[in-house]
């Protein structure tokens, strides 16, 4: 800590695009700064030091993490500009080239990354400091909630799987993990703050235990154990790695709630093919058939790709029947995006952006009607609610157990990380919020 340089009293500020894991990293980063002398920026005010934490799924993310860095550079002048996240890892030398950036920060140098932000504070020094992928092999810890209520803990990461269309791999490097012992250790350090929820994070979570001998369901059971924390959720998870020992456990379990969001990605099994996904349609309805056995209450959120190279009109009206004939909560929808380095450009038939916007609007009206029929099954339920920090003024929120986002009848006043107990009333105004009030 010593060989640090004190960053006492400078303000620091972070925009993060993406998944949780983004997220928790980049919170994490602050955390840390903020240990060694730096405070939050408040609202309005300029920052020091400015950190984006960025995503690259698709070219439209790496079109708003250009837009977000212009903005930081644009909102903190003569600020310190970190650039992190797996944009930063795929083009380095792009990013480090938008005026105003000081420092862009690869995969395999995340652990120094404290490092490297006060040596280029202290000597004012731009720099870029990254290698190749196949360099990244150490796993950075990451539990934060920054100012949410919920903490996110990054259990794994990087991912051996290759999909056709994905760059995750060549961004994050190989499914690597912490051990079961630091992960209890974490979250017993969140309970003993006061935190009442964790979500499990990572690149491939059901992945867990490659790089240490251990096993997911060992995991599970093992946070099991730590007194104080009353609720895990376990964010994306493979379907052939939601094994159904894992979903039994979670049936059985009171902390673990009953929410999944295993990603689907096509419902159509040459899509399927093309993509190298690890199953077919068939064994995806089991899996969600499976939940729907043990968990009938239970949120299931399903990630699915339109416009995928070799999808034609025949095969995207299969993938959307299937998609309708399954019994979950909501689809996160994404349009194909061709991504250097992938083998998925090596496929014919590309899919024009009209078609793919085409098809992304019907797949979000499929979700759309999804979880409306989902909610309103809930309506006149009491579930239990984990309030969230809210500004005064301010309708509180919070989730139910099984992901229900409610906002609670104004005028109720309740503590903030607090687990309540609301009936569900019916939807607001707007046809999306559902509204409750405290029993």
């Amino acid at each position: 800590m010593d060989r640090f340089m004190p960053l006492s009293g400078l303000r620091v500020a972070a925009h993060t695009l993406g998944c949780k894991l983004n997220f928790a990293e980049t919170s994490s980063l602050i955390d840390a700064l903020c240990s060694r002398g730096a405070v939050r920026a408040g609202g309005g005010e300029r920052a020091d030091i400015a950190i984006v934490g960025t995503c690259s799924v698709t070219d439209v993310a790496d079109q708003k993490c250009r837009q977000a860095i212009h903005r930081m550079v644009r909102r903190n002048p003569g600020a310190y500009v970190v650039v992190v996240g797996c944009y930063a890892q795929l083009a380095a030398v792009q990013l480090s080239r938008i005026e105003g950036v000081s420092l862009v920060i690869g995969m395999e140098q995340k652990a120094r990354a404290v490092e490297l932000i006060c040596e280029g504070v202290e000597n004012r020094t731009t720099a870029v400091a990254t290698g190749a992928w196949k360099e990244i092999r150490t796993f950075v810890p990451s539990c934060s909630r920054g100012d949410r209520t919920r903490y996110f803990l990054k259990v794994q990461d990087g991912c051996d799987y290759f999909c056709t269309y994905c760059t995750i791999p060549l961004a994050r490097g190989r499914s690597r993990n912490a051990t079961i012992g630091s992960l209890v250790d974490q979250a017993r350090r969140v309970a003993e703050s006061g935190g009442r929820e964790i979500i499990l994070t990572g690149v491939n979570i059901g992945d867990f235990g490659k790089s240490t001998g251990e096993s997911f369901g060992d995991l599970l059971r093992r946070l099991d154990e730590v007194e104080g924390i009353e609720r895990y959720r376990i964010s994306s998870i493979e379907p052939n790695l939601l094994t159904p020992e894992i979903i039994d456990y979670c049936a059985r379990s009171p902390r673990f709630m009953p929410h999944f969001h295993v990603p689907l990605q096509s419902g159509s099994d040459e899509v399927l093919r093309l993509m190298h996904r690890r199953y077919d349609t068939a064994f995806f309805r089991r899996r969600i058939e499976a939940i729907r056995e043990k968990i009938p209450h239970a949120f299931v959120g399903v990630d699915v790709i339109v416009g995928m190279r070799g999808e034609t009109d025949g095969l995207f009206e299969e993938s959307l029947a299937f998609c309708a004939s399954l019994p979950v909560a909501q689809y996160h929808v994404f349009s194909y995006s061709e991504r250097a380095n992938t083998a998925a450009l090596r496929i014919p038939h590309s899919v024009d952006a009209p078609t793919r916007h085409m098809r992304s609007r019907r797949m979000i009206e499929l979700s759309e009607q999804k979880h409306r029929l989902f909610c309103s099954a809930f309506f006149g339920e009491v579930r239990p609610v984990l309030v969230e920090h809210y500004r005064s003024g301010e309708a509180a929120c919070g989730f139910t157990d099984n992901y229900i986002r409610v906002e609670i009848e104004a005028g109720q006043a309740v503590a903030p990380n607090t687990v309540v107990r609301v009936r569900l009333n019916g939807f607001g105004s707007d046809g999306k919020t559902v509204c409750g009030t405290l029993v």
